[in-house]
């Protein structure tokens, strides 16, 4: 009964993804940082208790992209968005079926853009981001490979930053459903590799002064290795994974639907190191493909870190 659980939920899943991925009404701003969130591995629940993590991304968006390719500058008037993304922690399984999880996000950007007649401005803005808090369900079978997630984003972000348009500022001023779902299992002799799917759905539901960014989904699937010991006591796993990222476009009178949207994969080769308690994971994810509505700023590589501690 448990494998016919499991295999429901990931057919599922991946009926979810395939709808999301070629629904014919969908044309996905390119800041793109839900693609931080889907996991890897390191982040995914194997037992009751907690894990406190502390993660920090690093995003320059410095390229004018258009349709498929690179485009002029002169043909945007934003030239750089450069963001430092620090995200605070914690996860908690209640026991091998329920689990939460919270997210604390602060942001450091900086944005130039052209202000009228060639000159260039910059504005910088410090600040809290939209706390994420999601429910988790591993109960499909004993091993909790198989999970699905539900849960909302609060608009606690500022999103009023003079000098920032809507789409670039720290919060979106939304309240959104989050939906997330994810499966793993071992393969090879005696199960040395893992393989691994994750995909999340950000829908906002409530909206503030004529903005409604885009619905976004992002999509990682990927390879790991059980991690080889060095010395004796550090864990050492390289890690391999493809990403999908689809943005629909922004509606609203305070939002630019011609130059917002996209689509973009990304491969991401990562490593994680292991000492007891305590993991260490990075990586780096570059693009291969995008497909950018109008003109939008993208970034020619995407830097990730996390640090974790279970308890």
């Amino acid at each position: 009964m448990n494998m016919l659980k499991k295999a429901t939920a990931v057919v599922a899943a991946a009926l979810v993804t395939t709808t999301i991925l070629y629904s014919p009404s969908a044309l996905a701003c390119a800041c793109g940082c839900g693609v931080f969130d889907v996991s890897t591995n390191t982040m995914y629940p194997n037992g009751a208790g907690g894990t406190a993590y502390f993660e920090y991304d690093f995003m320059n968006q410095n390229r004018n992209w258009s349709g498929n390719s690179s485009a002029p500058s002169a043909d945007n008037s934003d030239k750089r968005i450069r963001t430092d993304f620090y995200t605070a922690g914690v996860q908690y399984m209640f026991n091998r079926s329920w689990g939460i999880d919270v997210k604390v996000p602060y942001w450091s950007r900086s944005f130039d853009t052209d202000v009228g007649g060639g000159e260039i401005e910059a504005f910088n803005h410090k600040a809290f981001g939209d706390v994420r808090l999601t429910g988790l369900y591993t109960g499909f079978s004993e091993d909790m490979s198989t999970g699905l997630e539900f849960g909302v984003k609060l608009p606690t972000g500022d999103y009023t930053y003079s000098g920032f348009d809507r789409d670039t500022e720290i919060g979106t001023g939304s309240t959104d459903a989050l939906l997330g779902a994810y499966h793993r299992d071992g393969f090879g002799k005696n199960n040395p590799y893992n393989w691994f799917v994750h995909g999340t759905l950000d829908l906002p539901v409530a909206t503030r002064d004529d903005y409604r960014p885009g619905d976004e989904f992002d999509a990682a699937a990927g390879v790991t290795r059980n991690p080889v010991h060095v010395g004796g006591s550090i864990g050492v796993a390289p890690v391999f994974q493809v990403i999908n990222s689809y943005r629909w476009h922004d509606d609203g009178a305070n939002a630019d639907p011609s130059d917002s949207g996209y689509e973009r994969v990304l491969v991401s080769p990562g490593v994680e190191f292991s000492y007891g308690p305590t993991k260490l994971y990075t990586d780096v994810s570059v693009p291969v493909y995008q497909h950018i509505r109008g003109d939008q700023l993208v970034a020619p590589v995407l830097y990730k870190a996390v640090v974790s501690y279970d308890f």
